[in-house]
């Protein structure tokens, strides 16, 4: 007898914690419980701190938590994304491009994360635009002509690039395309903007954003954009696929991050509150602004997109040789 009320009672309380559990998975709706800190690895107001904070926002407005959102600029991610890895927290999101889960594991040895098992994709949020650029006196007005261009002048011709994928891009693109020309490095962007807009370099390569006012101003051209589609706030530029080099292509993904063991669950449900504000015309509107179109995904959808960008640079490292950094 005394054995089986034993029995009835670990019967009864197992039935109510599966009862639990199945109410409350992964405790999916009860996160989160305190205020969640997104890691950015960017300066304060470059394009995708903008989009960090709009929508950090809106997610803290439906979570009813706050949401803090924290500037670790550097090495081209690289800090950011280490320091989310380290913070070994569940309150902690990443909101970054995948350059630090697709370019840097192809060309550095040594990581202080795994780009598979430490950083797990929740969803894409916006795409920017990857362009290559010449300066408005070139007398080149597509990637073909630019061909041509320096066929005929071999060593004459330089480039230089912004940082991320942006050098191993333009050397597959050196390479594919036979041309004799040579690599400028710069660590500060915006000298290689000024060189470009006066004539000192020749080809540059980087996101849309920071060409927007010399575009305007009419000093600078864009030849092509790296993306699959056509930028909305260009459409009249073509594609470097389209341009006749699908070898470089490569969309600007920057989306949010979750930690190591985070549920899937959890993971879908905040990429549905990405997708729900998304859908706001206002935040749309607000991001085209600089150069960045709203575009949400799937957690699964999202680690496809990445594996994709892992092969396209494995693919092009391969051709290239010792790639540029």
């Amino acid at each position: 007898m005394f054995r089986m009320k034993r029995l009835t009672r670990i019967c009864t309380a197992a039935i109510v914690a599966a009862l639990v559990f199945a109410a409350f998975p992964s405790n999916a709706k009860s996160w989160p419980q305190r205020s969640v800190r997104m890691i950015v690895p960017v300066p304060p107001g470059s394009s995708p701190d903008v989009a960090a904070r709009v929508f950090a926002e809106r997610l803290g407005t439906r979570w009813g938590k706050s949401i803090v959102v924290e500037n670790r600029p550097g090495a081209d991610g690289l800090i950011g994304t280490s320091a989310f890895v380290a913070a070994q927290d569940d309150h902690v999101l990443l909101f970054s491009f995948a350059a630090p889960l697709t370019v840097y594991p192809a060309i550095q040895e040594k990581l202080k994360y795994d780009p598979v098992r430490d950083v797990l994709p929740i969803s894409v949020v916006v795409e920017t635009f990857g362009t290559i650029a010449v300066p408005a006196t070139l007398p080149v007005t597509t990637l073909p002509e630019l061909v041509t261009y320096a066929r005929t002048r071999p060593g004459r011709l330089n480039w230089a690039t912004g940082g991320g994928a942006f050098p191993i891009l333009m050397a597959g693109f050196v390479k594919s395309a036979a041309l004799e020309m040579a690599q400028v490095p710069y660590t500060n962007q915006n000298l290689a903007l000024q060189d470009l807009a006066e004539g000192r370099i020749q080809v540059f390569a980087t996101a849309m954003t920071p060409l927007l006012s010399l575009v305007q101003a009419g000093k600078v051209r864009v030849l092509a954009v790296t993306n699959k589609n056509r930028s909305p706030l260009w459409p009249g530029i073509p594609t470097v696929t389209q341009s006749g080099y699908p070898g470089i292509a490569f969309e600007g993904l920057i989306g949010l991050f979750a930690p190591r063991g985070t549920p899937d669950d959890r993971r879908t449900r905040i990429a549905d509150d990405i997708r729900a504000i998304a859908a706001d015309h206002g935040v749309a509107k607000r991001l085209g602004a600089v150069g960045q179109i709203v575009r949400v995904s799937t957690p699964a959808e999202f680690t496809a997109a990445i594996e994709e960008q892992r092969r396209n640079i494995t693919a092009i490292i391969q051709i290239v040789g010792n790639p540029p950094q």
